[in-house]
């Protein structure tokens, strides 16, 4: 199951860790155990964020996910679900849509 990590930073502990020089070093550390498909990283509502793209091959994982951005940067993590075209066509949504 793919999922969509969306992680919203607040201004600290994040602006010590850009001043230390580790913030990098952090979100490497973080991306290198998740293994995302994609990561891309902008703002939310002024903060510095990223949404994260991950082949989830188990809900149980979802702790091993967030837990590091919550522990290390103090961040709001929300996942979303999320299908690619192909995954779309095998939904059977026509069919659903016919039925309802």
């Amino acid at each position: 199951m793919r999922v969509i990590l969306h992680v919203t930073m607040p201004v600290e502990p994040f602006n010590s860790f850009v001043r230390d020089g580790s913030a990098g070093t952090k979100i490497k550390k973080i991306l290198d155990e998740a293994k995302p498909e994609a990561a891309y990283f902008t703002d939310t509502d002024g903060q510095r964020s990223g949404w994260i793209i991950i082949d989830l091959v188990d809900a149980s994982r979802i702790p091993a996910l967030a837990e590091p951005w919550f522990l290390t940067f103090h961040a709001k993590c929300e996942l979303k679900i999320a299908m690619t075209p192909e995954d779309l066509a095998k939904s059977g949504i026509d069919a659903i849509g016919k039925k309802w």
